[in-house]
């Protein structure tokens, strides 16, 4: 029987978000955390610390401890991880929770052990693991135990999982270091090459969020945003107007790549599958297929539907709360063995 206390979480690199069965989605904060370098003590975690970034004293450094969907700094993401189990447990801790923990279809055997070590740190009971591409399809509501082909995008915040499931697990996929992350790197790139003025992660994702486009068409060419950073000549703060046709620009080079992995695994899926996902599309998840237009030319380049889940930021997590229902599913990866869905 699974108890209330069971819980799944989306490890993002971007952000956490936390599923409890029987109350949905309970925590969604920004993985970030704050420390104090002289103390090692934690100052903030979440929402709190990613107003930090870029704009701490010497002795505070606030961190991202995830890289590309999997763990760069092992403490900082224990620390993390046990903060926000006890935020949503709280008081309840006594009874320690079974864990449910998403991870990219790419990551290798170490970075899954770290995954799972550090939520049993955490304050876990068991901890299991699920590949994004299959949590991702099942919060967006896929039948994915039928012998039908659907295709899942997930472009998260610092991986893209692209998959074909059919019967319950992945029959091709691929994972790129590509994400919400590399989309803001493009637009600093572009903005410093252009502009000569140097801005921060911050400002780049709110350039994305407010004019950022994969598609330029009649409703988005006239957007435009007012850009706040350093002049790289004379070192004095400068504001810039940056329009969407510019952020189609900055943003071509990674957009594309995660459109050559599409097609990459469109080519090595078998065909009766292929001929299922021209039936049904492809689904897109994750906070990185709301990009503008984004839906629009993966369309246009694969001749495909392509359809945007609903609340495609928590498909993951949701994903993860179903599966803690299929016991069926569970149990495949037993006790003594590695814990493991799918």
């Amino acid at each position: 029987m699974w108890f209330e206390e069971d819980i799944g979480i989306d490890l993002g690199t971007a952000s956490v978000l936390v599923f409890r069965k029987g109350k949905g989605i309970v925590l969604h904060e920004p993985s970030v955390v704050a420390i104090d370098k002289n103390t090692d003590k934690v100052i903030a975690v979440g929402e709190e610390a990613r107003q930090m970034l870029g704009r701490t004293p010497g002795h505070i450094v606030a961190i991202r401890p995830l890289k590309e969907g999997v763990i760069a700094d092992y403490d900082t993401t224990e620390r993390m991880l046990t903060y926000f189990i006890r935020k949503v447990m709280g008081r309840r801790l006594f009874f320690k929770p079974r864990v449910i923990v998403c991870i990219p279809t790419g990551a290798t055997d170490v970075e899954e052990r770290a995954v799972r070590q550090a939520t049993l740190s955490s304050g876990a009971r068991q901890a299991f693991i699920i590949e994004e591409p299959i949590a991702a399809a099942l919060g967006a509501g896929i039948n994915i135990s039928e012998a039908t082909g659907n295709m899942v995008v997930d472009i998260g915040g610092g991986t893209s999982d692209i998959a074909v499931l059919s019967l319950g697990g992945s029959v091709c996929n691929l994972s790129l270091r590509i994400g919400g992350d590399k989309f803001d790197e493009a637009i600093i790139r572009y903005v410093r090459r252009e502009h000569n003025l140097m801005i921060g992660e911050r400002s780049a994702e709110e350039i994305k969020m407010r004019i950022g486009t994969a598609y330029v068409s009649e409703h988005n060419i006239n957007y435009s945003i007012q850009v706040r950073g350093r002049d790289l000549l004379t070192g004095l703060p400068k504001t810039v107007v940056m329009t969407a046709e510019e952020s189609w620009e900055a943003l071509q080079e990674p957009v594309y790549m995660v459109i050559d992995g599409v097609k990459k695994v469109l080519e090595v899926t078998p065909p009766e599958l292929a001929a299922d996902i021209v039936n049904n599309g492809i689904v897109m998840t994750g906070g990185g297929s709301l990009l503008d237009g984004l839906d629009t030319l993966l369309s246009k380049e694969t001749n495909l539907p392509v359809h945007v889940a609903d609340d495609a930021i928590c498909c993951v997590a949701r994903g993860t709360g179903k599966a803690l229902t299929q016991m069926n599913v569970l149990s495949r990866a037993g006790a003594k063995g590695p814990k493991r869905v799918l």
